[in-house]
């Protein structure tokens, strides 16, 4: 098996060479949504760099996470999202745990796990959706209980289940269908709590099955009809909680049952009336939850229970006095949760306890100290469910169970995680380059790998540490290219290495010393490809090597001096890969080598003439990675190869036409790179591939061998000549590689 493997690079060779010669689309570049498990950043990814089992990203970042949608469960005692888990696609508010393991989710979304969901559904304890449970609210659903076999449901809807159902529903957890229960609410419910035989709701209403209710209510569980007890708030109620019998409530009003109350009070779930509990708070409350003799508040406030408590606090159940715990939280919090010694508060904050904490903590029930459990969301959490080991959050977020990564990352290859390798950077990352066990940086840091490092930095592949190699640029390193022991460096400097170099400059990899090569380019270089003797450069500047060359040059890797290329671009050139004699350039031009070619050209290695190759995009390229018989490209564009593809496009070497491979971004692409088994895309973006919240990276892996060969190589099946090997439904010159292929692996 080890030489049929061995034969693999080559035999993929031979297929894209042929393929290409016969114009026949690669069926390998064909998948567009992106790898699932591989993490995403929290900010602009405008480099990378592959190597066998590593991938490095850097830009302006500084945290990397799993790419989690709205909603993640995660492990308690570790703060890590679970494995495998459908991801939401917009935003959770509301979540309840179905007692079995899984978990009731209603929000404002419209698939979960690519299951075509809207504002609701069920998430099973295999973490699969339910498929046979789908209500279909036809706008957000803020508030979710479970009472037996029945759901309820508050929001924005009017439909839902299946009927019109206003604000309000019960629904079957069996069919997903609405019952006949119908309180007809006329504005928003948000909180929802249940008894035996009342379903206690507070929101935005004033009227309640035709009777009017401010802002709470009491309803038959049977009827759906107002009882009549009606503690009548003067605003809002955002949060409910019933504890024995007295109800907890909180939001934006100063007067309930009958007496002034600011913004929290407790009311006597018989008669509705205010109890003598009254903490006082100085502004809104959000969130309630209850456990023994203590009451703990989320919200807005700096004052509560006569103290000062910044967003959170504890109060007594007697008077409504704060307590001594005091995590003193910097911005609101709007989720609490309670399990044994441990309180669990999500919301706006990116301090409390004492430590930073993003968005989500826990915290001690004891002194108010947050542990070490720091599962970090990138946005708003709303909503925090435990059941068993497992604690539910949803919100705004798009990442959670992020890790701190600044400017500067290392994915494992084999599963998109972040490894061990921090460089932790001070400041932006533009270029990365590998040679080696070498991974060369270039930015506007100026410190980098644990050491003092000006815009450009050598660091070891195993921990991340800069190496003595310190050659010292005195403004950014826009880009990086390797080749054998010298490494070219491109940007806005006009000294490095101890020498005045303007914009362009060869540095000795083996030392620190700098080498005599000196193009002097007139301003900042934005792009560099090295094959063989020759130096490709692209950027800003008009001369460089002392003659005239507009945004484009082709340089003598030994001399520095400028070769014969015939033409220029008319604006910049900021990006440029090589493949044979072909070299492939993106930027901001409309004029390349001689010809209108628009941000997108083909020039011939050695004179600089445009070829044919004209994809004509929109507007700029930012990136260019080449695979066989494909041009990858990323810019600004949203159409590109004589098709509708925004901001990332595959493109037929031979035609310059877009291939059918259509990651969809929704903002610019600026890094590309390739691997035998991937492409690798990085920029802008915040959604590309599928619907999942994608921020700033994403991997799109080749399909793997065809099944058929498969089975062949392992003897399963006889020789699979004549067969739809590639899967695209029509049996062709594609299908021969595959089996060709096969024939070479078999052997």
């Amino acid at each position: 098996m080890r030489l049929k493997l061995r034969a693999v690079k080559l035999v993929i060779m031979i297929d894209m060479m042929v393929l290409a010669a016969l114009n026949v689309p690669v069926a390998r570049a064909q998948i567009s949504t992106p790898r699932e498990g591989t993490w995403v950043t929290d900010g602009v990814v405008r480099a990378i760099a592959r190597t066998s089992d590593t991938i490095y990203i850097g830009g302006d970042f500084n945290y990397v996470g799993p790419a989690t949608g709205g909603g993640a469960p995660l492990d308690i005692s570790t703060g890590i999202p679970l494995a495998s888990f459908p991801k939401v696609n917009g935003t959770i508010r509301a979540c309840v745990s179905d007692g079995s393991g899984g978990w009731y989710i209603g929000g404002d979304f419209d698939s979960v796990g690519g299951v075509d969901r809207s504002n609701i559904a069920h998430i099973l304890a295999n973490a699969s959706v339910d498929p046979a449970w789908n209500p279909n609210a036809n706008n957000l659903v803020y508030a979710l209980a479970v009472h037996g076999t029945t759901i309820y449901a508050g929001g924005l809807f009017t439909s839902i289940g299946g009927q019109t159902r206003n604000h309000i529903a019960a629904i079957s957890a069996n069919s997903g269908l609405a019952t006949d229960w119908n309180p007809n609410a006329n504005d928003l419910v948000c909180s929802i709590d249940v008894t035996i035989s009342t379903v206690y709701v507070g929101g935005y209403f004033t009227s309640i099955n035709g009777e009017t209710r401010n802002y709470i209510a009491a309803l038959d569980i049977v009827s759906g009809a107002p009882t009549s007890w009606n503690p009548s708030a003067d605003y809002y109620v955002f949060t409910l909680v019933l504890s024995g019998s007295t109800i907890y409530v909180g939001g934006d009003f100063t007067s309930i049952g009958g007496k002034g109350r600011y913004y929290i009070a407790a009311l006597d779930a018989s008669k509705g009336t205010a109890t003598d509990w009254d903490p006082n708070a100085d502004n809104v409350i959000y969130t309630i939850a209850v456990s023994g003799s203590t009451v703990y508040v989320g919200g807005n406030f700096i004052n509560i229970g006569g103290q000062t408590r910044k967003y959170i606090a504890a109060l007594d159940n007697t008077k409504g006095d704060a307590t001594d715990w005091n995590p003193s939280a910097n911005d609101n919090v709007s989720a609490l949760a309670i399990a044994g010694s441990t309180i669990y508060a999500g919301g706006t904050f990116t301090n409390i306890g004492g430590q930073a904490r993003n968005r989500i903590a826990a915290l001690s029930a004891t002194d108010g100290t947050a542990t070490y459990l720091n599962p970090n969301a990138d946005n708003y959490v709303r909503t925090l469910v435990i059941y068993d080991s497992v604690i539910y959050a949803g919100g705004d977020f798009t990442s959670i169970g992020r890790v701190a990564r600044n400017y500067v990352a290392a994915l494992a290859a084999i599963n998109g995680v972040p490894t061990y390798w921090n460089p932790n950077a001070n400041d932006i990352v533009n270029a990365l380059a590998v040679s080696g066990s070498t991974v060369y940086a270039g930015g506007n840091f100026t410190i980098i790998g644990g050491q003092t490092r000006s815009c450009i930095a050598e660091l070891d592949n195993s921990g991340g540490f800069a190496t003595d190699w310190n050659p010292g640029a005195n403004n950014n390193v826009y880009t990086l290219a390797v080749s054998g022991s010298t490494v070219y460096a491109g940007g806005n400097f006009t000294g490095i290495g101890g020498e005045m170099r303007n914009h362009i400059a060869a540095l000795d990899a083996a030392g620190n010393a700098i080498t005599t090569w000196n193009p002097d380019a007139n301003d900042a270089v934005l792009a560099l490809a090295v094959s063989g003797t020759t130096v490709y450069a692209g950027g800003d500047f008009t001369n460089i090597g002392g003659e005239t060359h507009n945004h484009i040059a082709a340089l003598d890797a030994e001399t520095g001096a400028v070769k014969n290329w015939n033409h220029g671009a008319n604006d910049e050139v900021l990006a440029l890969a090589v493949s044979g004699s072909t070299v492939y350039a993106g930027g901001q031009f409309t004029s390349i080598g001689g010809q209108d070619r628009n941000y997108i050209a083909a020039l011939n290695a050695t004179t600089g003439d445009a070829t044919i190759w004209n994809p004509n995009a929109n507007f700029n390229v930012l990136a260019l990675a080449v695979s066989g018989s494909t041009i990858y490209a990323g810019g600004s564009f949203t159409n590109i190869g004589g098709q509708t593809r925004n901001y990332i496009a595959a493109l037929n070497a031979t035609t310059g036409n877009a291939t059918s491979w259509n990651p969809d971004a929704n903002w610019w692409v600026g890094a590309l790179a390739v691997s035998s088994s991937a492409v690798y895309a990085g920029g802008s973006f915040t959604s590309i591939g599928d619907d999942v919240k994608r921020t700033h990276f994403a991997q799109f892996n080749f399909p793997p061998l065809p099944d058929r060969i498969k089975r062949y190589l392992l003897g399963i099946d006889s020789d699979p000549t004549g067969l739809d090997l590639n899967g695209d439904g029509k049996i062709d010159v594609a299908d021969l590689i595959w089996y060709l292929l096969g024939k070479t692996l078999a052997k």
